[in-house]
């Protein structure tokens, strides 16, 4: 055949003259061989399950934006991370949907040693002490104004929100959570959390850090379902990231690991790997991604139309997150994916 077109285009190469006999398919051609060469892989063991936890009993309420995704009370959140642990999931991530009347400008109620996150932790952690527990000292969810910080003459003031919440890491370990995970990008919070847990005597306690937190478009979901949604006033940009800045998200990165974080993590996750990347390559912190509300949603809802294969795409998309040099992903697919891998042997 390489004769034939050689003589129907004199001069023309072959294939293998071209490659140099480097056939790049040979090792495609077989599901065993794609699967001997594989580079990444996504294991259960990448998993962070993150829910959502509101008061009462033996309620789950739907999030309208977020489908397949349940605010639980504490008793149903019990049982669901119970399943979740037999699935191999590793650990959780937790977030409280406080009722409004416990909110105020300074979300105050973060600091009640009883609050609605530190029960849930309480109880997760008696009934399932297998599972690690990762809670956020942000104060958006116990705020009046759906604000991290705390909110005096229209400007989020820096000092005096760290030194609440460095004050309410604390509580937080002590109620069973095993990693703090500060999401409210203020200056110098890592460090304050981590004199804060020594001196308390929870030195084996690991800070996660929101390290490159965007402000952006895609947190609109998850606003639904800690119900701050219609509170914010304004935006975050005053103390988020600007998305279209790599360098600052590594300067930001950087800071938290001279102040004592353990890890790091990029939010959002998809549109931001080659932040990932960088952090990874430059820092060498075992590195997280938060595949946030919205990216899910737009799975969820592309799926439900039919335009994509959910499945697939979900798969697809946290193998990139692999790919791009993360050591776990917090995804709200975590359930159905680890029941899946488990599926798969």
């Amino acid at each position: 055949m390489d004769r034939m077109l050689r003589a129907a285009r004199p001069g023309a190469r072959s294939v293998d003259e071209i490659t140099g006999s480097r056939r790049m398919r040979r090792m495609r051609k077989a599901d065993w061989s794609r699967r001997l060469v594989q580079e990444n892989r996504l294991s259960v063991d990448d998993l962070i399950w993150p829910i959502f936890i509101i008061d009462g009993e033996n309620r789950r309420e739907p999030i309208d934006a977020m489908p397949g995704v349940f605010r639980l009370t504490i008793d149903i959140a019990v049982e669901e991370v119970e399943k979740a642990a037999r699935l191999g999931v590793p650990a959780i991530a937790t977030f409280p949907n406080v009722d409004h009347s416990l909110r105020d400008q300074t979300g105050s109620e973060i600091l009640n040693p009883d609050n609605l996150l530190n029960r849930a932790s309480r109880a997760i952690k008696a009934a399932v002490p297998q599972i690690g527990i990762i809670t956020d000292a942000a104060l958006d969810p116990f705020t009046s104004h759906g604000h991290d910080g705390i909110l005096r003459d229209g400007t989020i003031v820096n000092d005096e929100t760290v030194r609440q919440i460095a004050e309410a890491a604390v509580l937080q370990a002590a109620a069973g959570a095993d990693i703090i995970a500060p999401s409210d990008m203020m200056d110098g919070r890592i460090g304050a959390v981590r004199d804060a847990l020594n001196e308390a005597g929870f030195g084996d306690v690991a800070i996660m850090s929101y390290a490159t937190k965007f402000a952006s478009a895609f947190y609109g979901p998850y606003r639904e379902a800690i119900g701050t949604a219609g509170l914010l006033k304004g935006d975050k940009k005053t103390y988020y990231l600007d998305h279209a800045n790599s360098e600052e998200a590594v300067r930001e990165a950087e800071q938290d690991v001279d102040e004592g974080a353990d890890m790091l993590m990029v939010k959002p996750g998809l549109p931001y790997l080659d932040i990932i990347r960088r952090l990874k390559d430059e820092l060498g912190l075992p590195t997280f991604a938060y595949q946030v509300s919205g990216e899910y949603s737009m799975i969820k809802a592309a799926a439900a139309h039919g335009w994509i294969d959910g499945e697939k795409v979900m798969m697809e998309t946290l193998l990139s997150f692999k790919r791009a040099g993360c050591d776990g992903i917090l995804t709200y697919f975590a359930p159905e994916v680890a029941a899946l891998l488990n599926k798969r042997g």
